[in-house]
């Protein structure tokens, strides 16, 4: 694993402004792996130990969702990029979005897995995600998810 870089909300830019309050406990974590077989375990647990910080993993539905869909694109990005990949998490305003960037340019798919042993990634990412997309970021991609996070308290998003 290499070094974490992050910051944290509320951000000076004026895209935020336009809310009636400033994001709880919200931030940014960038962190970058190397194609190795821990690295997919490695994003799971750095998942984990963020929300906690933020706050968010009392949540369990939250946490737990997060952590697997993270280590479906991880899995994914070592498999068929076998690069390094980039993850990202930013919370605010009652949405964490999950990134995972690769070198590979071969945008995900949802496939019919049937029996078989593998290909059930994208299609747990799009039953449990609120939202998802890829888009292609310098010569590889970046595939991402959203999930809500304020749960039954009625923050003006849609939670899990």
């Amino acid at each position: 694993m290499l070094q974490p870089s992050g910051r944290h909300f509320p951000d000076p830019d004026p895209q935020y402004a336009a809310y009636p309050q400033p994001p709880i406990r919200a931030g940014h974590l960038s962190v970058e792996y190397e194609p190795l077989p821990t690295a997919a375990r490695e994003a799971r647990a750095a998942v984990r130990r963020q929300l906690e910080e933020w706050g968010l993993a009392e949540q369990s539905d939250v946490a737990d969702v997060a952590e697997l869909l993270v280590s479906e694109l991880a899995t994914n990005a070592l498999r068929h990029a076998a690069s390094r990949f980039r993850l990202t998490l930013s919370a605010s305003h009652g949405v964490l979005r999950c990134e995972v960037g690769d070198a590979d340019r071969r945008a995900p798919r949802l496939i019919d897995a049937g029996a078989g042993e593998s290909g059930r990634g994208m299609a747990l990412v799009n039953a449990l995600a609120r939202r998802w997309g890829c888009h292609e970021e310098g010569p590889g991609k970046t595939v991402w998810f959203e999930l809500g996070t304020c749960g039954d308290e009625g923050c003006g998003w849609r939670g899990l």
